[in-house]
């Protein structure tokens, strides 16, 4: 009786969910990007170390413990936020979180699976996105000691991989996969490390992986083994990652193949964007939508790759396809009520829908505030005017 209760008590609340945010208007954007920025402060203030809590647990009012692989790329969207605002003790917990991931790299460099605690073990994808964290810190404060871990944890990437560019060892125990196209993204961070370094073997892995990553498309520039649990039907989540990844290696390397690849999964995804914004959470290999739900995270992240299209491109309809996913992430995004939840990103809309349901994952606060942030500077005139600069990073 009482689990048929709890689950009649959840749906009311997924219904109650969908109401509101038929009546819920966007703030300014500032609005938006402060709470994002507020809760994330409370997620790191949550763990008893410099790292930020993965997750808050609805289902049982708690706080997971600290994640290295996301505090690691949270770290430049805490630089950006302190260069818009002048918060300088935003930039203290950006050097907070950067030594906590000095101090837990292991010996060889790699960056341990999982939440703190989860795992012994380092992986591909957790090293490569700490990398946006040290390079953005090397950059900021100038220490030796950011540039040297960076360094380091590039150097075990490089010495994992395999020839043809795949990364087939140190996948992550907690999925049980080791080949994933995503890792275009880890690539990206072997660019960032190459850009504070000048180390040619990390860009040249960085390129090998975005090359091997072209064999996995199909006819419709899908790509194949791109998700974390069902590789038919990939989450936009990680179908972002794999875009960015290839979209930031093809204009730092100056690969137009690269480029072509990323804006083809772009473009097919937009096709399928509604006029209200509300993107479905999986696509499968024929670029149809799967789902009713839509993955929040993947939203924020499509809205950070489109934004990138129109600074390339200049091409108009990426910049609206921002602001129309946006304006649908926003009327999701509670400025009010409990602490815990306000401020934060759900996993999923509504909140049981597949990906992290019941949960405000931290990286999904990250990209919003990433988002909101390359919003505001597409609508500033491009003069030099700026008196802040987002670094689009990671």
């Amino acid at each position: 009786m009482n689990s048929i209760l709890q689950t009649v008590k959840q749906k009311g609340r997924v219904l109650a969910e969908r109401s509101k945010l038929l009546n819920q208007s966007p703030q300014p954007g500032l609005s938006h990007l402060d709470a994002a920025i507020d809760w994330l402060c409370q997620a790191q203030d949550a763990t008893p170390d410099g790292g930020v809590s993965q997750t808050y647990l609805v289902r049982s009012s708690r706080w997971a413990n600290s994640y290295p692989e996301t505090t690691g790329y949270i770290i430049p969207t805490f630089y950006s936020y302190a260069s818009l605002t002048g918060r300088e003790d935003i930039r203290a917990r950006a050097r907070h979180m950067l030594d906590w991931e000095c101090d837990i790299q292991l010996a060889d460099g790699g960056v341990l699976a999982g939440a703190w605690g989860d795992s012994d073990q380092p992986t591909i994808f957790n090293t490569g996105q700490v990398l946006f964290g040290w390079a953005r810190g090397f950059e900021e404060e100038g220490a030796e000691r950011y540039r040297n871990a960076a360094a380091k944890a590039a150097h075990w990437l490089c010495d994992a991989q395999d020839e043809d560019g795949c990364w087939r060892r140190f996948g992550s125990p907690m999925t049980g996969k080791s080949v994933n196209t995503y890792n275009t993204r880890t690539a990206f961070g072997l660019t960032r490390a190459h850009a504070i370094t000048g180390e040619s073997r990390f860009l040249e892995a960085a390129v090998r992986n975005g090359e091997w990553a072209l064999t996995m498309r199909n006819d419709k520039g899908w790509l194949d083994q791109n998700c974390l649990q069902d590789n038919d039907q990939p989450f936009t989540h990680t179908i972002a990652y794999a875009m960015r990844g290839l979209l930031e290696i093809g204009a730092y390397a100056q690969r137009e193949d690269l480029l072509q690849a990323a804006q083809a999964i772009g473009d097919a995804v937009l096709q399928h964007l509604p006029p209200d914004g509300r993107l479905a959470g999986r696509f499968d290999r024929d670029w149809r939508p799967t789902v009713n739900w839509s993955c929040l995270t993947g939203d924020c992240q499509l809205a950070i790759n489109w934004a990138r299209l129109h600074q390339l491109t200049g091409e108009t309809r990426y910049r609206d396809a921002v602001s129309r996913i946006l304006a649908f992430v926003k009327r999701t995004h509670k400025l009010d009520g409990k602490a815990q939840e306000r401020g934060g990103i759900k996993g999923s809309h509504p909140i049981d829908g597949g990906y992290h349901p019941w949960q405000y994952p931290n990286w999904a606060a990250k990209f919003f505030a990433d988002a909101l942030m390359l919003e505001q500077t597409l609508a500033q005139p491009n003069d030099g005017s700026l008196s802040w600069r987002f670094t689009n990073d990671g």
